[in-house]
């Protein structure tokens, strides 16, 4: 195009001699000068040059072709500096980052087509790619030992924002997940798919760097897993872990899955199931970062578990030796009141829930609170119920205490807490039947067999968690049968 040669002459006047104008370090000068050119050129191409190719049936976009021509000038200047770059990071560096804004302008803005020639295919060069690819690795682990060591690396930027700070994301997680995805603002417009999975490997592995490296700082707080940074470091596992699982239904990774998939399938790198899987979507290009992350979760929940279960168990002592089987019946108290045995148990319980709901982020409670109830029933059942013997009294004062103290602890964080306490609830039941019911009960589960199940009379009465063995042993925890020989 004629249009191209006087500009042609001016950027390689200032830009490919020893003008001061072609400094190696200022990528940014000749590469600003081509878009400004591609801009200022684009109404007149438009308005004055495209109707006349028209006229004459010439199947060329003036615009285009003229942005095609200029961007040839970059490639070549860029092919003749990139040797003398390779091997000093921060200018190498710094010509990626300005490569990547033009790009980005160039398509954006001025519509410059992904099937032509373009800087990335430059920069996907072996020698330049693979120095781009150590150079991205070296600063993004420099940006973690940073963050890392920073005063406020657990605290979380919008603590003071509700609505915002719902996963507590401590700044470490989020900086840490801002980096992989500026990352892959970097790669994306990469022109194949396998350029694209090398950059997806190092995520991964930068995602792995950061895992050990917060199981590290965990093992340093083992001995206090209910402190702030433990549950910091506990949320920023889980966020994390989220963050990657709304990233692989992402339509861009979704594709990077689809190539890999191809490339799997052309080395026979993965058995026919994985493959399968693969194919159909039932896993995704992250599946193995985040069970791992899944992993870490679940052993520091368990770890806090079992910390606050010891206390509850050790704060139950006194109401493990309660005197279930001389309590004075309901008839006899003016009103019912707490086992004052139970209220260490109960106000441990309580100030562990309001720490950790204050600490840890929405769901991870959750499931913090559901696995601390399912050993509390287990324990309270095994360890108190069917340890003890029950007259009316004490089955009363276990009812009232569970019902009205214990399980109400719990109606914050869902409608129906004694849903959760199943084994407890329905031995309460089978403890405070009235005497007619349980005598029959008691018969019908005498002369229940393989074929003729109690299931329905347990139903009748509410029993459905309870094995029919299990309601016999509680019946016969109750002193207050009558002298009948039953």
């Amino acid at each position: 195009m004629i249009m191209l040669t006087p500009l042609q002459k001016r950027f390689k006047y200032h830009f490919r001699g020893s003008r001061q104008t072609n400094v190696i370090s200022k990528p940014e000068w000749y590469l600003a000068q081509v878009l400004m050119w591609i801009g200022n050129h684009a109404h007149f191409l438009d308005e004055k040059i495209q109707p006349i190719l028209d006229k004459a049936s010439c199947a060329v976009n003036a615009r285009l072709e003229f942005s095609r021509g200029l961007v040839m000038l970059i490639l070549e200047k860029l092919a003749s500096d990139i040797p003398c770059l390779l091997y000093d990071d921060n200018l190498f560096c710094h010509l990626v980052d300005e490569v990547l804004l033009f790009e980005r302008e160039l398509h954006s803005v001025h519509g410059y087509p992904s099937t032509f020639a373009s800087c990335m295919h430059i920069l996907s060069e072996e020698t330049c790619f693979q120095r781009w690819l150590t150079v991205e690795r070296k600063f993004a682990l420099q940006k973690m030992d940073s963050m890392l060591s920073s005063e406020a690396v657990w605290v979380s930027q919008y603590k003071d924002i509700t609505d915002v700070d719902e996963m507590k994301v401590p700044d470490c997680a989020e900086v840490f997940m801002t980096l992989l995805l500026v990352i892959t603002d970097r790669y994306k417009n990469l022109p194949t798919a396998p350029r694209k999975l090398q950059f997806l490997e190092l995520q991964k592995d930068l995602v792995d760097d950061f895992r050990i490296r917060l199981t590290q700082v965990m093992k340093e707080e083992t001995r206090a897993p209910l402190d702030f940074r433990y549950c910091a470091i506990l949320n920023a596992v889980n966020y994390i872990s989220t963050v990657l699982a709304d990233w692989a239904d992402n339509v861009f990774f979704l594709q990077l899955q689809q190539a890999a998939l191809e490339v799997f399938a052309e080395n026979s790198a993965l058995s026919k199931l994985q493959l399968g899987q693969l194919a159909s979507m039932e896993s995704s290009v992250f599946d193995d970062m985040i069970n791992l992350l899944e992993r870490l979760k679940l052993d520091m929940l368990t770890r806090q578990v079992d910390h606050v279960f010891r206390e509850v168990k050790d704060a139950a002592k006194l109401y493990k030796k309660e005197r279930w089987l001389s309590l004075p019946s309901q008839c006899e108290q003016a009103v019912m009141s707490l086992s004052s045995s139970a209220c260490p148990l109960l106000l441990t319980l309580r100030d562990r829930l309001l720490q950790l709901e204050q600490q840890l982020c929405v769901s991870l409670f959750r499931i913090f609170w559901q696995m601390l109830v399912e050993k509390l029933d287990i324990y309270i059942y095994q360890e108190i119920i069917l340890a003890n013997h029950f007259n009316e009294g004490g089955a009363t004062q276990l009812q009232f205490d569970m019902t009205r103290n214990l399980f109400p602890l719990f109606s914050h964080y869902c409608k129906r807490p004694e849903n959760y306490f199943k084994h407890v609830k329905e031995a309460c039941i089978v403890l405070n039947l009235n005497i007619g019911s349980a005598l029959l009960l008691k018969d019908v589960l005498q002369s229940a067999s393989e074929h003729l199940p109690a299931t329905a009379a347990l139903n009748e009465v509410g029993i459905y968690k309870l094995a029919q063995q299990d309601v016999e042993i509680l019946l016969n925890l109750r002193t207050n049968w009558p002298n009948t020989g039953k």
